[in-house]
Formats: C-alpha cells, structure tokens, sequence
C-alpha cells in the first residue's frame, strides 16, 4: 500500500501536522524516530527538542495550575505512568509532547518508532526505507525532523541538561532558577549575543565566555551587548566544566584561559547557555533538496512549506533557523498537512 502521506520526526510541527492531516482523512503515518543510544548521543530521540526541556511557560494554552488530574486522563497510562510527576507549572516540555502526541493518535494517526534514513526522491510515489531495513512508498512526505542544539560536548553539559544548561534563552530564560541570578553564555556570533541581551531581562549579570578577543557577530550586536552594563565578558576563554550536582542543578562554570592554560577562573552562576549555533537533522536527506549553507532546507515558495522537490514539504526547526520556537514549529506543521492535503487533491489522489 501506498500511503497518502508520510510524517518524519515527532516535535511540535510534526504531531500538528499529523493532526491536521489525520482530520483531513489522509490517514497520516508518522515515523518519531527510533529509540537507541546513537539517538540519545545526539539529542533526537523521539517527540523533539522539547521532551528535553522541563518548563514550557510560552505555548499558549497551558497557564500556571495543576494539570494531573488531566494528564492522568488525557495520556495513555502505558506513556503516563513513565512520566516524571506534574509540576504543577502549567505543563512541561515531555507532557505537552505527549499531549501532542495522543491527539495525533486520537484522530487516527499512526506511529512507528523507527528512523528514515534513505528516501528516494527521484520518482513519485516516493520510497523510503527505515533503519530496520524496511521499505515503502508515499504520494507525499512531510520532513519535521527538526534541528538539534550544539554544545561542547563537556561530560558535564550532558549530565546537567535540564538543570541549568539550555541552549535556549527564549525558552528558558525567565524560569525561576535565573531570574536575579548569574547565567553564563557561551559563543561570539549573533546568536550568543541575542541569547545574552535577552537573558539581561531576568539575570543579575550575564558573563560571555568567547575564546577570542572580539566577538565575530555583526557589529551592531556586538555594540549593544559591550554597551549593556549586565553583561561581561571573559575574553580568551572556554569552558572547562561546569559546576554543579543532579540535586543543586548548575551552581557556576570554571573558564580556561587560551592565552595562558594555567589559568583559571570559578564563576557563580545558576544557568549555562550554550549559543554556538544549531545542526538540523537532514543528513538523511543526502542533499537531495535545496538548503541553506547551513543545512536548512528551504522553502521554495512564499507563505507556503513547499520544497525544492514537488510532493515534499517541510515544517518546524528543520527549516526555520531563525525562530525556533515550539509555537512556530506548530504553526509550520499545520501549513505543511494543508499544503500536503491541497497537492494530493490537485493530482488527483484521494
């Protein structure tokens, strides 16, 4: 059987556009990925960037309040009784994943937790093949397999993920541990100074951590970040570990000089941002559509989520390296199932 469309990756543009999908009767098949260490290591394990996060306090819809009740009715109790207590915070990264999820599935989504990883774009339908070695064909695809945040890859980053080292400002700048704190960020380019002007609004003082004595980012936003008197930088200097316990949660960073290595600093800080850039996840793609120097793909078409190759789309992070936010990457996921649905009609596939 040929399926009328197929969804890769499980974040919030891929469950919204499983919905849509699912309630258009495309009988949508979603491939979250698969869960093995390889996976893990790289932060794409099924449902997103989101299931690694805790605190969600800007996706509409989910105030402050007591949710367990709701969770408890709302979720599977195969999923729920694995997810760590409600927090009572309005909802967290892992129950609105799941939350998106189970929706999905209400409407008639199917899911298979296995990878693509080859597609074969060079004829309609198109075929793709899994990592468990099976192969099928597809009228349309819809790619929402997402970017993942790089780090430094310090043992420390790894084990303190979740307790005070974000890669994500925006998204976790105003929780409670940084507000009127010390945060840390690392990076010179645009992105750690956007990171580190914003987090001026919550923390009592943001260092910079950049290994070179002046930042690569344009000069407008260096200026504005030297001109903030929130901010300092520690010029010449990396990351040597953070500091910190899975109880305490991050409690400050020691820097490295890469003038003199002999050279250390202790810092007090409760939060380490790590703002060094992103890597979206198309390596499977094998460059058989058009992205960005970056690795974005790139939607071909304004005000819609076509692709360079007709019949697949895209939606959420995986082609937007400028917003990369849940809300947005849920907004994308809606127009890619619409764009799909509307296609299909036109070539006349029901």
């Amino acid at each position: 059987m040929t399926e009328r469309v197929t969804i890769i990756g499980s974040g919030p543009a891929g469950w919204t556009a499983a919905i849509y999908a699912a309630r258009a009767e495309l009988k949508p098949v979603v491939y979250e990925g698969a869960f093995n260490e390889e996976n893990r290591q790289k932060g794409t394990l099924p449902l997103g960037q989101l299931s690694l996060t805790t605190e969600v306090e800007n996706f509409p819809g989910f105030p402050f309040g007591d949710m367990t009740g709701y969770l408890d009715t709302s979720i599977e109790e195969s999923k729920r009784k694995y997810m760590a207590p409600h927090g009572k915070h309005g909802v967290s990264g892992p129950e609105l994943m799941e939350l998106m999820r189970q929706q999905a599935m209400n409407f008639g989504t199917r899911i298979v937790t296995d990878d693509i990883v080859d597609i074969d774009m060079s004829k309609r339908p198109f075929e793709l093949t899994t990592l468990s070695g099976e192969s099928f064909t597809s009228h349309s695809i819809i790619i929402a397999t997402g970017a993942r945040a790089n780090y430094l890859g310090l043992p420390s980053e790894d084990r303190l993920k979740n307790l005070g080292v974000s890669a994500c400002a925006v998204c976790d700048g105003a929780l409670p541990r940084f507000r009127n704190h010390p945060v840390v960020v690392v990076g010179g380019g645009d992105s750690a100074m956007e990171e580190a002007s914003f987090l001026t609004k919550f923390s009592s003082v943001v260092y910079i951590i950049h290994r070179r004595d002046s930042f690569r980012a344009s000069k407008i936003m260096a200026e504005r970040v030297l001109s903030n008197q929130k901010i300092q930088v520690k010029w010449n200097s990396t990351i040597d570990e953070i500091l910190g316990d899975e109880k305490t949660g991050v409690t400050g960073v020691r820097i490295r000089s890469t003038v003199d290595e002999a050279k250390t600093e202790d810092l007090e800080a409760t939060g380490y941002f790590c703002a060094i850039g992103h890597t979206p996840n198309t390596d499977f793609l094998k460059g058989q559509l058009k992205t960005t120097a970056k690795g974005y793909v790139i939607w071909t078409t304004p005000q819609r989520t076509y692709t360079s190759v007709e019949g697949i789309f895209a939606a959420g992070d995986v082609a937007d390296d400028y917003y990369r936010q849940a809300i947005t990457a849920a907004g994308t996921g809606c127009s890619a199932a619409l764009d799909a649905e509307r296609w299909l009609a036109a070539q006349g596939i029901d």
